[in-house]
């Protein structure tokens, strides 16, 4: 808030820090993003990172109460003047942050629920499901659906009318003893409702993913000639 202040009136948090406002991003290091709707005036104050973008400003507002410009993206979070999650992810996309990090955001917001505007998204909410929905492109699998909820468990991918499952596992998310435990309790669920699981772990899917594709071709292949 104390930057936002800093840049005057109209200024708002804008890009990684309101990705991390949005709590879409964890705490980013370096300087602190604002936008401002001015044209002109300082480029640098200490510890702030400035962009400059007349389209914040509010929309005026004719004699027949009709605007002449769409309202500005932004709006107020805890107290905050700051970008809306579509327009945030609109400019982490034009940003020079790593790819891997936009994604994350992207995700993030897509779990959350939140309007993403234009931005169009595979479902995936990790670099290691992506690649496997890739994957199962590039060896012209059925598309599965991806992160559904079946009862109270959400799978990475499902083939429905197979009744395949494939979950992809990485150390991050899956290592230790509870992860591990969790995965197997899950499972054994999943298999009493009728559903076949197969799981790959970030190393299969990196070192072999042609034995995975396959592996899964034969899966389908086999249930669907039942």
């Amino acid at each position: 808030m104390a930057a936002v202040l800093a840049c005057g009136r109209g200024a708002v948090l804008s890009h990684g820090s309101a990705a991390v406002h949005w709590e879409l991003l964890r705490p980013l290091d370096g300087p602190i993003d604002v936008t401002v709707p001015k044209r002109t005036g300082r480029s640098r104050r200490p510890g702030i990172r400035i962009y400059r973008r007349p389209d914040i400003e509010w929309a005026s507002s004719p004699t027949n109460g009709l605007q002449t410009r769409p309202p500005r993206p932004v709006t107020v979070r805890q107290g905050v003047p700051v970008t809306t999650v579509a327009r945030t992810l609109e400019d982490l996309r034009r940003s020079d942050l790593r790819p891997s990090l936009v994604r994350r955001a992207i995700r993030q917001a897509e779990f959350l629920r939140l309007p993403l505007g234009e931005i169009a998204t595979d479902g995936t909410r990790s670099d290691l499901e992506r690649d496997f929905l890739r994957l199962c492109r590039n060896r012209r699998l059925p598309t599965p659906e991806v992160n559904v909820r079946i009862g109270r468990m959400t799978v990475d991918f499902l083939w429905r009318s197979a009744m395949l499952v494939v979950e992809t596992d990485s150390y991050v998310t899956h290592g230790g003893t509870v992860a591990f435990e969790d995965d197997r309790q899950r499972d054994l669920a999943l298999r009493r409702l009728g559903y076949s699981v197969h799981r790959y772990s970030e190393r299969q899917l990196e070192r072999e993913p042609e034995a995975a594709a396959d592996d899964v071709a034969a899966a389908l292949g086999l249930i669907i000639a039942a």
